[in-house]
């Protein structure tokens, strides 16, 4: 069934066009989305059907109708992967900073989905369906670092349940504003959507979950530091999260901060992973070293 959401605009909102509002605060719409909906008739604005460059007036109620989601296959693409480990089970792939992981509205090509198919082909886990085959979790596209893929559903299974289990190794580092006092600790802080902006998460004790990080202060700058955190949750941008939550959100974080002039997006990288092995039993542990570009924000910072 297609679902219908509805937003009424607040004074703030006024003199922004339809498409954009909507797309601020609809995460699963892109703007270019937006305007096939407005040109469908999907979109209103007290009741009337509205034009994409409607300009949004202060109390205006607005509905969208998404319909139901048209059957996509994601299909191969010669891409090339920084695999650190493969067997017959699983990969560890080191995703690039920019890379999506699955297709989704507005990214149907060019994601690490798209490179696993060419790479493995029929050889992915089937349990999250055609458009995440293989996927058992997730970093966000502007953040760098290690993810692991299960090549059958068994595998797969295993995986997840070490994190659900939270036995699952998972740590980051990121550079994060301002000056920490206290150079170690744990955020144990409940994530939920955000009532307004539905394209972000935040603390709340409303429909939220648990979620704990655990952090380390590893230099700090002067304005800026060095952290190393470990996830004993995955919660849907949880570390970026729970540093702005602290008053010290990422670096370049456009959605929980503010952008950074020299970097595209958060500078977060998932340094470290470990797990079981499916098959073996054995506890498995890989490391990825620093990207060029947090590298050379290190550096950058180093001199100020």
């Amino acid at each position: 069934m297609s679902e219908i959401i509805t937003l009424t605009a607040a004074a703030e909102d006024a003199g922004i066009r339809l498409d954009k509002y909507i797309s601020d605060n609809i995460a699963e719409l892109t703007r270019s989305a937006v305007q096939g909906l407005c040109e469908s008739g999907d979109v209103s604005v007290n009741g009337k059907n509205a034009a994409k460059n409607y300009k949004i007036r202060s109390g205006d109620g607005i509905s969208v109708n998404i319909p139901d989601p048209q059957p996509m296959d994601a299909v191969p693409e010669d891409i090339p992967l920084d695999i650190v480990y493969e067997d017959s089970d699983l990969l560890v792939v080191n995703k690039p900073k920019g890379m999506v992981v699955h297709p989704a509205h507005g990214n149907y090509t060019g994601t690490l989905v798209n490179a696993l198919l060419h790479h493995c082909g029929d050889s992915l886990s089937g349990i999250n369906g055609v458009i995440r085959p293989g996927i058992v979790h997730r970093i966000d596209k502007n953040t760098s670092g290690l993810l692991i893929v299960a090549k059958n559903d068994a595998s797969h299974l295993k995986l997840a349940e070490q994190i659900k289990e939270h036995s699952f190794t998972r740590e980051y580092e990121a550079v994060a504003a301002g000056y920490f006092k206290e150079t170690s600790g744990t955020i144990d802080a409940p994530i939920g959507r955000h009532k307004i902006d539905r394209k972000k998460m935040c603390v709340t004790t409303e429909n939220s979950r648990n979620a704990v990080t655990h952090y380390e202060v590893l230099r700090q700058f002067g304005g800026y530091a060095h952290v190393r955190l470990r996830l004993e949750t995955g919660r849907t941008h949880q570390i970026r999260v729970h540093l702005a939550y602290l008053g010290h959100p990422v670096l370049g974080d456009d959605v929980y901060g503010k952008p950074y002039k020299g970097i595209d997006g958060q500078c977060l990288h998932a340094r470290k992973i470990g797990f079981i092995h499916p098959s073996t039993g054995d506890y498995m542990e890989f490391t990825s070293g620093l990207p060029d570009y947090f590298s050379s924000i290190l550096d950058k910072l180093g001199k100020m």
